[in-house]
């Protein structure tokens, strides 16, 4: 008897899939690319490329107030994704589907309309311990102009909703929920129509943040009943910068528009503006009509590969992912909910490894996946953990991906754990035998920043590419003094950082206008940025210290990505504390 699996593949040539994906057959860092990173986005096929394209070449004009051809065929085209969506998500009419550029703005949409026409002194907005940030920020702005209260469901270690707590927390005081339907970063599918059936028992609306959700399952707003649903075209492979807001009618006639202009208006005067009808009210100025029209290829090719099948194939391939991962040694999965998607979280423990680093080394062997905090930092401080590593599937990866993936962490773990291995002397030394032993604070490297950039340039300079210098920044990692449990027992973490950074400067004993500064991270490629930034800044003046142009410098080394990339390895923040107590020098 076949088993499941084998029936599957009869009926689901993933194969065929991945060669509708150009990019599955490039290389990164000489290696076959595995792409375990759509939690982020995901891949676009040839059909939505094609669509793009074809529109520029062919169909290239604004939409709605042209009488020419050309335009007539764009607002066509883009009204025709429009109606795509709506039968894509089960919408009862086309006018509920407003265009935005994506999730997040979607939510902002709705919650900066709640802030200015329904939330008032007291009323409460529910969300989940475990939402992203673009279904948190936005709900407390609009508490900040209406005096609204924030509550917020608990999640179990397990990472699944308390919903003894959830109905515990709705009372008519409750005008509007707000959750996932599936967690960015635990996975976690969460009972949609019961959190919606429960808040409308108390007279709230509810919208659900369907951004994981969409290219995996299907999606159908009037079975769950909710209010608002929003989703972004970039992971369910369409477009960036394109995303949907379904919104029930009564509640898009009813709140005021989002931003002012073009296409959103009826007439206009000085003394009185009315506005257009749905969906228009809520599409200021010129969209992104290429975007909408690939949305709608995007749409298309998934329902041409059958979403329930999908569904099927993805099913077996994170089962199969949490096996396999659950199975090394040293790695701890996070979030292990019954119910769960397309998205496996976890941390490496024993020995302990940052996932910025972890990160930096699955992508040397050409493996990509998502490391941080995930947008999610409350989720991170209920789990007790600074940050995660971020396995996300897709509709194109495969069971050889997954094991690719484990082998080459095993790898990474067996390395790191031979490499942190402590000799007896080692063992013994005083930093390690007394924590309380006092911090050496570095002096001056150099007569000036400017001279010691000099110096380290010529040494980035000899080097040939980003891996050579990421190397480079590894080497500087080993020289510089391990504190990290003592800073973290004497100062505050820095903020802005993916990795766990702790920090404390002074003015120099001996010469009040220099600064000096002792720091350490629990990430190798941040400690080589700290050793760095020591030998810039530690002992210099104030003023040297102010004047220098550090994204010049980076850029000079051909290192400027590790300075943009703030998100990743806090490099800009470390600088911002450095200059923010030079100045008060």
């Amino acid at each position: 008897m076949a088993t499941p699996t084998a029936i599957l593949a009869k009926s689901f040539d993933v194969e065929k899939v991945r060669a509708d994906f150009p990019i599955l057959a490039t290389k990164s860092h000489g290696h076959p690319l595995v792409y375990l990173d759509n939690g982020a986005t995901t891949q676009k096929p040839q059909a939505v490329i094609d669509a793009e394209v074809r529109y520029y070449e062919t169909q290239n004009a604004n939409i709605h107030r042209g009488v020419y051809e050309l335009s007539q065929a764009a607002t066509m085209a883009y009204e025709a994704a429009r109606h795509a969506v709506a039968q894509f998500i089960n919408a009862r009419e086309d006018a509920e589907v407003i265009f935005t550029r994506g999730t997040t703005e979607g939510i902002n949409l709705v919650a900066a309309g709640f802030g200015r026409s329904v939330l008032k002194q007291g009323d409460e907005i529910i969300v989940t311990a475990m939402e992203h940030h673009s279904n948190i920020v936005p709900w407390q702005l609009a508490c900040e102009v209406s005096g609204a209260v924030l509550k917020v469901i608990p999640i179990t270690d397990a990472g699944e909703l308390r919903m003894d707590e959830y109905a515990k927390l709705l009372s008519t005081r409750t005008k509007m929920v707000a959750v996932t339907h599936l967690s960015n970063a635990l996975g976690t599918i969460n009972d949609v129509e019961k959190i919606t059936a429960m808040a409308h028992q108390h007279g709230a609306a509810v919208l659900i943040d369907g951004a994981q959700w969409v290219a995996h399952h299907e999606t159908d707003v009037q079975a769950i009943g909710c209010d608002f649903y929003v989703f972004s075209s970039h992971k369910l492979y369409g477009p960036t910068g394109q995303g949907v807001l379904y919104g029930k009618r009564q509640w898009l006639e009813k709140l005021p528009p989002y931003q002012g202009g073009g296409d959103m208006i009826e007439t206009v005067t000085f003394l009185k503006t009315t506005y257009a009808p749905l969906p228009n009210k809520f599409e200021a100025g010129t969209p992104n009509i290429a975007g909408a029209i690939g949305l709608a290829a995007a749409i298309d090719y998934v329902q041409s590969l059958g979403l329930a099948d999908v569904a099927k194939y993805e099913k077996d391939l994170v089962d199969y992912a949490v096996q396999k991962l659950a199975a090394i040694d040293g790695l701890r999965i996070i979030g292990m909910a019954r119910n769960r998607g397309s998205v496996v979280s976890f941390v490496v423990e024993n020995p302990p490894i940052a996932s910025l680093d972890l990160g930096m080394a699955l992508d040397r062997q050409g493996v990509a996946l998502r490391t941080g905090h995930h947008c999610c930092m409350p989720l991170m401080n209920r789990m007790n953990i600074p940050s995660t590593t971020r396995a996300s599937f897709a509709v194109y990866n495969t069971r050889a991906e997954v094991d690719e993936l484990a082998e080459v962490l095993r790898k990474i773990i067996s390395d790191h754990r031979r490499s942190v291995s402590i000799s007896p002397a080692q063992a013994m030394s005083p930093a390690l035998a007394k924590p309380q032993a006092a911090i050496q604070f570095p002096t001056a490297a150099g007569m000036s920043p400017d001279i010691v950039a000099d110096e380290l340039a010529e040494v980035f300079e000899f080097l040939g590419d980003k891996d050579a210098k990421g190397e480079q920044m590894l080497d500087f990692a080993k020289q510089l003094p391990h504190n990290f449990d003592l800073l973290k027992k004497l100062t505050e973490r820095v903020p802005g950082c993916q990795a766990q950074v702790y920090m404390i400067t002074r003015p120099s004993p001996n010469a009040p206008d220099r600064l000096e500064f002792v720091a350490d991270a629990d990430a190798e490629i941040v400690r080589g940025e700290i050793y760095m930034l020591q030998q810039l800044f530690s002992g210099q003046t104030a003023k040297d210290i102010l004047a220098f142009d550090t994204n010049a410098f980076f850029h000079r080394i051909g290192l400027e990505h590790f300075l943009t990339a703030q998100r990743r390895n806090g490099l800009g923040s470390m600088i911002e504390r450095i200059r923010t107590h030079a100045k008060k020098l």
